[in-house]
Parts: C-alpha cells; sequence; structure tokens
C-alpha cells in the first residue's frame, strides 16, 4: 500500500434519532442518523403493504385486458 494517500481510520459510534448506538469502524468519528434497523418499520414489522391487485384490476378495465374469452361472431355466422 501507498503511504499517505488512505483517509485515517477511526472507531466511531453511529446514533439514531431513535436512540440506539453501533460501535463501527469508519473514516468518519460521529454519525446521527435519523432510522435504524430498531425502529425502521420494516424491520419492526410495522409496515404497512399496499394492495397492488386493485392497480392490477384498474388497469385491465381501462385497457380492456381480460382473462375470459368473448364468443367470436363469425363461428356463429357459419
Amino acid at each position: 500500500m501507498k503511504t499517505d494517500i488512505h483517509p485515517d481510520y477511526f472507531e466511531t459510534k453511529i446514533r439514531c434519532a431513535c436512540g440506539n448506538e453501533a460501535q463501527i469502524y469508519s473514516t468518519v468519528k460521529d454519525m446521527h442518523i435519523d432510522i435504524c434497523s430498531s425502529c425502521h418499520p420494516f424491520y419492526t414489522g410495522k409496515q404497512k403493504l399496499i394492495d397492488t391487485a386493485g392497480r392490477i384490476e384498474k388497469f385491465n378495465r381501462k385497457y380492456g385486458k381480460s382473462n375470459t374469452q368473448q364468443p367470436e361472431e363469425a363461428t356463429a355466422s357459419e
């Protein structure tokens, strides 16, 4: 490794807005973050899922896509 080209490496604390602290090594001394795995809704199980089935049905109605096939008029006139 070349000397004098790498940044300094510190033992630092990451502090979340919820009060959680983590000890890591980084080139930045102290970090303050807004959200972490202790308070993020995905990790805590409080995440609300959006129903995408309604969006798909709306798209199919708007553009005429359907799962059922309509009877053909050409076969009835023969």
